[in-house]
């Protein structure tokens, strides 16, 4: 076990007295029920050790440690004072234990050797495994351009907190599982605003909803594709699809796109095509009426379906809303919608609509999975979008986020001009900046300089195939939802300090 630095350490005021008392109480119960107390003593220790508790962490209350081991409150304040009286917690009346200072894991000390290979898992777990790892989340004290985040202040607190009042009121005498399709009421709501904000007309049984796009997304891989199957997707392109459709054993081919969308002349023969038409993701082109109708004929020739990832169809600045693919042929199309960039990344309601012949296939795959998307947030949905709040809130929305590119756009002409080249920013919620003069081998150099000066940038190079050449200028995916003008306009300033180091 790895030893303890002995450090000297300042103990707050009254710190003895009370240590004193829980000595006694633990010599005490020690003795009358020493077994269970030593256990949690040396489970405590273990995790301090461990680095699972560090300095300043508070531990459970007694209370809450009582229940969780089926021991005695007194058994556990017996533990928490021996702790305290040996210097690994402060313990006060009335507040919950802390992890004395001090105790520190020293650096000296070797990181763990990596995991071993885990032994007779199934191909899915080691395509999984095979997958490269996520990128760390950097914290950003001036501004994180990371897409995908919406502003905290954004969300309908009011109108959510007025729906959820009224959802748990309607419980129901009992509770059970639900449709693994979703409530019958959420769906019967999506279907109207479907049909209402992007001409999609279906019947309830074909609208399965899901925890996010993502699962969406994983459903069509584990029912569209075999291993070794092919599958055409879009070059650069939406990595976590590509890994959902691999991790089912499908082999990627890259389509190249460009600023009307998907290069459907460069198609290949595949299972599924996964497109994002209404706003490629991440160049930002709207793929052409053209290439549309490309693209149906190519499914209709080879059998395949397109998935197609209406991921932030809501959002429109200087263009007229574009149909979906599926309003032009709902047999060989699976549309994939989500609340993430509506109310909340972090809610986890998506939904799909499904051609006929699949509407039995992904609710029981989706049966299998989780039974079901959780029913108070769907009948909070359900709610907000029969009584027309969830649309008012788009709409007001869509005129901040209007505001904020506005303001992001001006920033990157006032400090960067001739310097930057924006693809994507007609729709969406993000751009692509190009840093003319810049060659993409400087990104982690920038990416490094960046992080130091409290700014989270992200390059487009990763969501290239690796297979395929990568863009010789540097380019950042630059997210706005979930910023402020002043943050903006800050974060731009320090970007264009730090890139005229490297031009």
């Amino acid at each position: 076990m790895t030893k303890l630095l002995a450090l000297p350490v300042k103990m707050p005021e009254g710190w003895l007295a009370e240590n004193i008392q829980f000595r006694r109480i633990s010599v005490v119960q020690l003795q009358q029920d020493g077994g269970v107390a030593r256990r949690i003593i040396a489970a405590i220790k273990q995790q301090i050790h461990g680095g699972g508790y560090r300095p300043g962490d508070r531990l459970p209350s007694t209370r809450a440690f009582a229940a969780e081991w089926g021991a005695s409150r007194t058994t556990v304040t017996a533990a928490y004072g021996q702790l305290a009286a040996e210097g690994y917690l402060i313990v006060r009346h009335g507040a919950r234990a802390i992890v004395a200072p001090g105790l520190e894991m020293p650096s000296s000390v070797e990181a763990p050797a990596a995991a071993a290979q885990p032994r007779n898992v199934s191909a899915f777990a080691r395509r999984l495994l095979a997958l490269p790892a996520p990128a760390e989340q950097q914290p950003a004290r001036v501004a994180d351009f990371r897409y995908g985040d919406l502003s905290g202040a954004d969300f309908p607190v009011l109108a959510w907190r007025r729906a959820s009042n009224k959802a748990i009121l309607r419980r129901g005498a009992r509770l059970r599982y639900g449709d693994p399709r979703g409530s019958a009421v959420l769906r019967n709501a999506l279907q109207g605003y479907l049909w209402r904000a992007r001409g999609i007309s279906c019947t309830p049984d074909r609208i399965v909803v899901v925890n996010g796009s993502q699962q969406g997304l994983d459903l069509c891989a584990r029912l569209l594709l075999d291993p070794g199957d092919s599958f055409a997707i879009e070059n650069p392109g939406y990595l976590l699809a590509r890994n959902a459709f691999v991790a089912a054993g499908g082999c990627a081919v890259p389509v190249p796109v460009d600023g009307d969308g998907l290069r459907t002349d460069a198609l290949p023969p595949a299972r599924l095509a996964y497109v994002t038409p209404s706003h490629q993701f991440p160049i930002g082109g709207v793929l052409s009426a053209t290439r549309r109708r490309s693209l149906l004929a190519w499914a209709k020739a080879t059998g395949a379906y397109i998935v197609e990832d209406d991921y932030d169809g809501e959002y429109r600045h200087d263009i007229s809303p574009i149909p979906p693919l599926q309003t032009l042929d709902a047999d060989a199309v699976i549309y994939v919608g989500t609340l993430s960039k509506t109310l909340s990344p972090t809610l986890r309601l998506g939904y799909l609509v499904v051609p006929a012949s699949l509407a039995r296939a992904f609710p029981e795959a989706k049966r299998l999975t989780d039974r079901h998307a959780p029913m108070l947030e769907q009948d909070v949905l359900a709610d907000l979008l029969a009584s027309g709040a969830y649309e008012r809130h788009v709409r007001s929305i869509r005129r901040k986020n209007a505001e904020r590119r506005a303001v992001l756009l001006q920033a990157l002409t006032d400090h960067l001009g001739a310097g930057v080249t924006v693809a994507g920013a007609d729709t969406g919620l993000h751009v692509v900046a190009w840093m003319n003069g810049i060659d993409s081998a400087g990104e982690p150099a920038i990416m490094a300089d960046a992080r130091a000066a409290g700014i989270g940038l992200y390059p487009v190079s990763p969501l290239y195939d690796p297979t395929e050449p990568r863009p010789e200028t540097a380019g950042f995916i630059m997210g706005y939802a979930g910023l402020d003008a002043e943050a903006l306009r800050r974060g731009v300033a320090v970007l264009a300090d730090i890139l005229a180091k490297h031009r």
